[in-house]
Protein backbone atom coordinates (compact mmCIF):
# COMPACT_ATOMS: atom_id res chain seq x y z
CA UNK A 1 0.00 0.00 0.00
CA UNK A 2 1.23 3.49 -0.75
CA UNK A 3 0.96 6.46 1.64
CA UNK A 4 -2.31 7.67 0.12
CA UNK A 5 -3.93 4.22 0.44
CA UNK A 6 -2.70 3.88 4.03
CA UNK A 7 -4.15 7.28 4.90
CA UNK A 8 -7.46 6.42 3.25
CA UNK A 9 -7.67 3.15 5.14
CA UNK A 10 -6.83 4.86 8.44
CA UNK A 11 -9.47 7.55 7.87
CA UNK A 12 -12.07 4.87 7.09
CA UNK A 13 -11.28 3.13 10.38
CA UNK A 14 -11.71 6.37 12.35
CA UNK A 15 -14.89 7.31 10.49
CA UNK A 16 -16.55 3.91 10.87
CA UNK A 17 -16.04 3.51 14.62
CA UNK A 18 -17.61 5.31 17.54
CA UNK A 19 -15.30 4.36 20.40
CA UNK A 20 -11.61 4.81 20.95
CA UNK A 21 -9.48 3.27 23.67
CA UNK A 22 -7.30 5.77 25.54
CA UNK A 23 -4.21 4.58 27.36
CA UNK A 24 -3.18 6.80 30.27
CA UNK A 25 -0.84 6.48 33.23
CA UNK A 26 -0.97 7.93 36.71
CA UNK A 27 1.86 9.85 38.40
CA UNK A 28 3.68 6.61 39.28
CA UNK A 29 3.31 5.19 35.76
CA UNK A 30 0.53 2.71 36.57
CA UNK A 31 -1.38 2.23 33.28
CA UNK A 32 -5.11 2.46 32.65
CA UNK A 33 -7.06 2.01 29.42
CA UNK A 34 -10.63 3.10 28.90
CA UNK A 35 -13.02 3.28 25.95
CA UNK A 36 -14.75 6.58 25.23
CA UNK A 37 -17.27 7.69 22.62
CA UNK A 38 -15.58 10.35 20.52
CA UNK A 39 -15.88 12.96 17.81
CA UNK A 40 -12.96 14.30 15.82
CA UNK A 41 -11.90 17.34 13.88
CA UNK A 42 -9.61 16.67 10.94
CA UNK A 43 -8.25 13.39 12.39
CA UNK A 44 -5.92 15.43 14.63
CA UNK A 45 -8.22 16.52 17.45
CA UNK A 46 -10.37 13.97 19.25
CA UNK A 47 -12.95 15.07 21.81
CA UNK A 48 -15.02 13.22 24.39
CA UNK A 49 -16.80 13.82 27.67
CA UNK A 50 -15.88 12.20 30.96
CA UNK A 51 -16.30 12.73 34.65
CA UNK A 52 -13.29 14.62 36.06
CA UNK A 53 -13.00 12.03 38.85
CA UNK A 54 -12.75 9.06 36.46
CA UNK A 55 -9.38 7.28 36.58
CA UNK A 56 -8.41 8.25 33.03
CA UNK A 57 -9.36 11.89 33.71
CA UNK A 58 -7.23 11.95 36.87
CA UNK A 59 -4.38 10.37 34.92
CA UNK A 60 -4.64 12.99 32.17
CA UNK A 61 -4.46 15.75 34.79
CA UNK A 62 -1.25 14.18 36.12
CA UNK A 63 0.27 13.10 32.77
CA UNK A 64 -1.22 14.52 29.58
CA UNK A 65 0.63 12.09 27.29
CA UNK A 66 -1.76 9.42 26.02
CA UNK A 67 -1.91 6.60 23.50
CA UNK A 68 -5.10 6.00 21.52
CA UNK A 69 -6.25 3.12 19.35
CA UNK A 70 -9.38 2.91 17.21
CA UNK A 71 -10.39 -0.48 15.78
CA UNK A 72 -13.42 -2.61 14.96
CA UNK A 73 -13.68 -5.29 17.66
CA UNK A 74 -16.35 -7.19 15.69
CA UNK A 75 -14.11 -8.49 12.88
CA UNK A 76 -12.64 -11.98 12.76
CA UNK A 77 -9.26 -12.56 14.39
CA UNK A 78 -6.45 -11.82 11.96
CA UNK A 79 -8.48 -9.36 9.90
CA UNK A 80 -8.56 -6.39 12.27
CA UNK A 81 -7.18 -3.03 11.23
CA UNK A 82 -6.45 -0.22 13.63
CA UNK A 83 -5.20 3.33 13.86
CA UNK A 84 -2.72 4.02 16.66
CA UNK A 85 -2.06 7.54 17.90
CA UNK A 86 0.25 9.41 20.24
CA UNK A 87 -1.38 12.54 21.66
CA UNK A 88 -1.46 15.13 24.41
CA UNK A 89 -4.80 15.22 26.22
CA UNK A 90 -6.42 17.86 28.38
CA UNK A 91 -9.62 18.86 30.06
CA UNK A 92 -10.81 21.95 28.23
CA UNK A 93 -11.37 24.96 30.49
CA UNK A 94 -14.73 26.70 30.26
CA UNK A 95 -13.27 29.63 28.30
CA UNK A 96 -11.82 27.31 25.62
CA UNK A 97 -14.77 25.00 24.92
CA UNK A 98 -15.50 26.28 21.42
CA UNK A 99 -15.04 24.98 18.74
CA UNK A 100 -14.43 21.53 20.30
CA UNK A 101 -17.86 21.48 21.89
CA UNK A 102 -19.37 22.25 18.48
CA UNK A 103 -17.55 19.24 16.99
CA UNK A 104 -18.79 16.97 19.78
CA UNK A 105 -22.35 18.33 19.68
CA UNK A 106 -22.45 18.06 15.88
CA UNK A 107 -21.42 14.39 15.95
CA UNK A 108 -23.94 13.68 18.71
CA UNK A 109 -26.70 15.25 16.64
CA UNK A 110 -25.60 13.45 13.45
CA UNK A 111 -25.98 10.13 15.26
CA UNK A 112 -29.41 10.99 16.66
CA UNK A 113 -28.12 11.41 20.21
CA UNK A 114 -28.73 14.18 22.71
CA UNK A 115 -26.80 17.29 21.77
CA UNK A 116 -24.26 18.31 24.39
CA UNK A 117 -24.25 21.96 25.37
CA UNK A 118 -22.02 24.15 27.49
CA UNK A 119 -24.32 23.51 30.47
CA UNK A 120 -23.52 19.78 30.20
CA UNK A 121 -19.75 20.26 30.58
CA UNK A 122 -19.17 23.15 33.02
CA UNK A 123 -19.67 23.08 36.80
CA UNK A 124 -21.90 22.01 38.39
CA UNK A 125 -22.44 19.43 35.59
CA UNK A 126 -21.01 15.93 36.17
CA UNK A 127 -18.99 15.83 32.94
CA UNK A 128 -16.21 17.86 31.33
CA UNK A 129 -15.06 18.07 27.73
CA UNK A 130 -11.64 16.58 26.95
CA UNK A 131 -9.46 16.91 23.88
CA UNK A 132 -6.53 14.87 22.61
CA UNK A 133 -4.30 16.57 20.06
CA UNK A 134 -2.54 13.92 17.98
CA UNK A 135 1.13 14.27 17.13
CA UNK A 136 1.61 10.88 15.44
CA UNK A 137 -0.62 8.37 13.62
CA UNK A 138 0.36 4.78 12.82
CA UNK A 139 -1.07 1.66 11.21
CA UNK A 140 0.37 -1.84 11.18
CA UNK A 141 1.52 -3.51 7.98
CA UNK A 142 0.50 -7.11 7.22
CA UNK A 143 3.94 -8.01 8.65
CA UNK A 144 3.11 -6.21 11.93
CA UNK A 145 5.46 -3.33 11.17
CA UNK A 146 4.47 0.06 12.56
CA UNK A 147 3.99 2.46 9.65
CA UNK A 148 3.62 6.21 10.19
CA UNK A 149 0.71 7.71 8.30
CA UNK A 150 -0.32 11.33 7.74
CA UNK A 151 -4.00 12.10 8.28
CA UNK A 152 -5.73 15.40 7.76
Amino acid sequence: MNEEELAGSAKAIVDSNRYMAIGTADESGRPWVTPVWFAHEGYREFVWVSKPGAQHSLNIAARPQVAIVIFDSQVSPGSAEAVYMIAAAEELPADELEPSLGVFAGESEAQGLSVWTRDNVVPPARHRLYRATVSEHFVLSPQDERLPVTLG
